[in-house]
């Protein structure tokens, strides 16, 4: 049976980076790996009016991350911080207050950007809400990628950077064995 990693990319753009490198995470899975994507744009803003009665898209957000047996958060930077999609999918899996669906999950945090300190700022606040959930999160290796110059149509061409990718999915893939329960 495969190990099922759900991916949430806060690049929702058709020309994202994030999505880039999503896909080649996707092509770089390991063996016994499956990376899919849960598409956050479909949520709506979430609301405590809505708790009691989510919207559907809500309900599958909660249902795949219950499934998942690891998260990986793939994140661009927005004034040093992550996007308020991402936020917003963040929030809808967990609540209600006491049913987060994040609880003990085993998780890696990665982002791409055009910067000098790829996506560090946002990274450093994503790890702060992912903490207080109670994720287990990977401490090392970071990946703070810069990756503009990698990219052709959408692909990375960068061998140290697909070199990079394929340890931190060894070390990730280790990660997940290790906290497995």
């Amino acid at each position: 049976m495969a190990t099922k990693v759900l991916a949430l990319v806060g690049g929702i753009s058709s020309t994202s980076i994030n999505q880039s490198l999503f896909r080649a995470l996707q092509k770089l899975a390991p063996a016994g790996y499956e990376l899919t994507q849960f598409d956050i744009k479909t949520l709506p803003y979430f609301s405590q009016d809505l708790e009691a009665d989510p919207p559907q898209e809500a309900k599958t957000l909660r249902e795949q991350v219950q499934a998942a047996d690891a998260i990986l958060f793939i994140t661009p930077e927005y004034n040093r911080s992550i996007p308020g999609v991402l936020k917003n999918a963040i929030d809808w899996a967990s609540r209600p207050y006491g049913q987060s669906k994040w609880d003990g999950k085993t998780a890696g945090v990665l982002g791409a950007s055009v910067g000098a300190i790829g996506t560090f700022g946002a990274q450093h606040h994503l790890r702060q809400t992912l903490a207080y959930l109670n994720l287990r999160v990977l401490g090392q290796p970071e990946a703070y990628l810069n990756i503009s110059q990698s990219l052709e149509n959408g692909e990375i061409t960068n061998e140290k950077t697909l070199e990079f990718l394929r340890g931190y999915w060894q070390t990730f893939s280790e990660w997940v064995e290790h906290n497995r329960g």
